[in-house]
Formats: structure tokens, sequence, C-alpha cells
């Protein structure tokens, strides 16, 4: 088992292996292909996801967002730490 990479402001990552972010013209939403797999997130993850570029933090990703939606930082910033997290912990994405 791969060991755990715990995702902190200074992270900075990118979409695992044969993972894709797409747009699906069939179902009209954004979807992460994967191997024999599809994931459909939410509007606010594809937000996020389409950031993930291997060059943004996710420090830098949380201070867009803040200043986007004129939300306080500490709240955005644990959203999307967790959701990171999850498909950390799945890997679809990686540092």
């Amino acid at each position: 088992m791969a060991e755990r990479h715990i995702i902190s402001d200074e992270s900075v990552l990118h979409f695992g292996g044969h993972m894709k972010l797409r747009f699906n013209e069939q179902r009209q939403k954004w979807v992460i292909q994967a191997p024999e797999k599809v994931f459909e997130p939410d509007e606010t993850a594809v937000e996020i996801l389409k950031m993930l570029d291997g060059k943004i933090t996710v420090g830098g990703i949380v201070d867009t967002l803040a200043i986007k939606f004129n939300a306080p930082r500490n709240v955005i910033g644990k959203d999307v730490t967790e959701m990171l997290q999850g498909l950390s912990d799945k890997g679809v994405i990686v540092a």
C-alpha cells in the first residue's frame, strides 16, 4: 500500500497516472476519466480541479478562490483541503 500524502497549503498537485479532467459532451458535465472509472465532480470541485497544473500550491488555489468568492480563507481552505485529500487518497491526484 502506498504511503498517504497529507495535503497542505504547500502541496503542489496534478492528476495521477491516466487521470484526466474532461468535459463530457454526452453527459454535458465535467468528469474525471480514469481507466475503467469515471468520477463526476460537482461544480465546486471542478473550479478547484481546473487549477491543478502541477505548479500552483494548494495555498495559491485557496487564495484565488477566497478572492473570487469573497469568502473567508480559513473556510475555503478547510473545504478545499478536505476535497483534495479525498481525491489524493483515491489516487486521482498526486503531489
